[in-house]
């Protein structure tokens, strides 16, 4: 407490007001969370500790402790950053999209096979989280962080499967309520799967992973698109 105190009186009154502090804080924050990521990747969350995440860090343990509590808190907040960054990819790349809503979802798609391809890190990360969340995190507690990242995605997704029926480019016979949550956990299945086996599937199979992924995905559309709708 007494080296937060003595930094903290280093700070002037101008720079607390000012941008540069909360730039220092978000950059020290960012540092704790790259180096936990990089370590929960190469070790897995599991056997990480906080004194391992100090050290790679290059912080004190009481830097780490100004943001947060424990590991949980630094998982919990890269969960956030990903969730994040993937909502806003997906969504760009469908309003990207002047179509039917099969396109969107397409599009939707792509945008995993994106992340699956560019950012392999995060997909593994989320791999290992949805293991910890089975065994030690409640369902609210998720459902809240998804609730403030993406507001009303329950009604979004059955509202994109009833307006793609109502243009012609999705089956009439499927469920607006489930369709989506069925094959989003599909696709993320597969995602998170192949990017935490990587080059064993590839071995295994004798195929990329994007290109089974792609299959995958293409696949799954042609479940969902209407009969009158041609490649």
């Amino acid at each position: 407490m007494f080296e937060f105190v003595s930094r903290m009186a280093t700070f002037s009154p101008e720079t607390f007001n000012s941008g540069t502090y909360r730039s220092h804080r978000e950059r020290q924050r960012r540092r704790i969370l790259t180096a936990s990521q990089e370590l929960f990747d190469v070790r897995g969350i599991d056997r990480v500790t906080v004194a391992e995440i100090v050290s790679t860090a290059g912080i004190r343990a009481s830097t780490l402790y100004e943001y947060f509590s424990n590991k949980d808190e630094i998982v919990w907040a890269l969960v956030e950053d990903v969730m994040a960054s993937g909502s806003d990819h997906a969504i760009r790349a469908m309003d990207s999209v002047r179509g039917p809503v099969l396109a969107k979802i397409g599009a939707l798609f792509r945008a995993f096979e994106d992340e699956l391809t560019e950012h392999p890190e995060r997909v593994r990360f989320m791999a290992q989280f949805d293991a910890m969340y089975a065994r030690d995190w409640t369902v609210e507690r998720l459902l809240a962080l998804e609730d403030k990242i993406i507001p009303g995605r329950m009604d979004g997704l059955a509202d994109m499967v009833r307006e793609g029926i109502a243009d012609g480019s999705l089956r009439p016979d499927l469920d607006p309520d489930l369709t989506m949550h069925s094959i989003l956990n599909a696709v993320i299945g597969a995602q998170r799967r192949l990017a935490s086996l990587g080059s064993r599937v590839e071995e295994e199979y004798g195929q990329p992973i994007h290109l089974l992924f792609r299959e995958s995905v293409h696949i799954i559309l042609l479940g969902l698109r209407s009969t009158g709708i041609r490649d």
